[in-house]
């Protein structure tokens, strides 16, 4: 159950209050270990928020982060650190299911990404939650160009499907990232792949009005 104090301090994170936060730190340090409703930690919270600020505060005030957490936010170094320590780490899944590159790969975080796939890291791991999303997956969600590209150059599965039947293609037609549309039918996307429901990556497009992906799909 979420104390009042745990609930202030991620609703300030939220907020993105970086005097809040620290006053709350700094009044009741056995905060950095909390975990919010979503059953995460207030530097995942604050990497889920998009509060990079609130998270770099958390650290000042002490957080020692976790693999999970210096991937989302990150910290290369502090990657490299945990993984020295502990190998086995490097496809471990945090509290809510995803794995270090997974989350490298949502928060765009390219050094990271680039060092766990270095060290063995399973570019086709996926989430162990009811998503069931990979890192390709992951970085079609957050926009990331760079790391699409950096994943399927390393073995990333183009047509993997996660929950609902849902590949990256279809992310990326939804999302009407017609650079990335580009991207993934040059490395053997299928634009004919359907979702559970029997609907296709130019269907997702036409519904949210994409017509330049309409095009490259057609």
């Amino acid at each position: 159950m979420t104390t009042a104090s745990e609930k202030d301090l991620f609703l300030a994170i939220r907020a993105g209050d970086g005097q809040a936060v620290r006053d709350l730190i700094r009044q009741d340090r056995t905060l950095l270990g909390a975990v919010s409703p979503m059953g995460v930690s207030p530097v995942l919270f604050a990497a889920y928020y998009h509060h990079p600020a609130m998270a770099r505060v958390l650290v000042e005030e002490g957080a020692a982060l976790d693999i999970f957490e210096a991937a989302a936010i990150g910290e290369a170094e502090r990657v490299r650190e945990v993984l020295d320590a502990d190998a086995a780490l490097l496809n471990a899944a945090s509290p809510d299911g995803f794995s270090p590159l997974g989350l490298a790969a949502f928060f765009g975080q390219e050094a990271v990404a680039a060092l766990l796939l270095s060290r063995g890291a399973d570019v086709n791991t996926v989430s162990r939650n009811a998503m069931r999303v990979g890192p390709l997956h992951s970085a079609v969600a957050g926009n990331h160009a760079g790391l699409v590209r950096t994943l399927m150059d390393a073995g990333a599965d183009v047509n993997a499907a996660q929950q609902g039947g849902f590949t990256p293609l279809m992310g990326a037609a939804q999302n009407g990232n017609a650079e990335l549309v580009r991207l993934l039918l040059s490395h053997g996307a299928r634009p004919g792949d359907l979702t559970g429901e029997g609907r296709s990556a130019a269907e997702l497009a036409q519904e949210e009005g994409h017509g330049e992906v309409l095009i490259l799909l057609g």
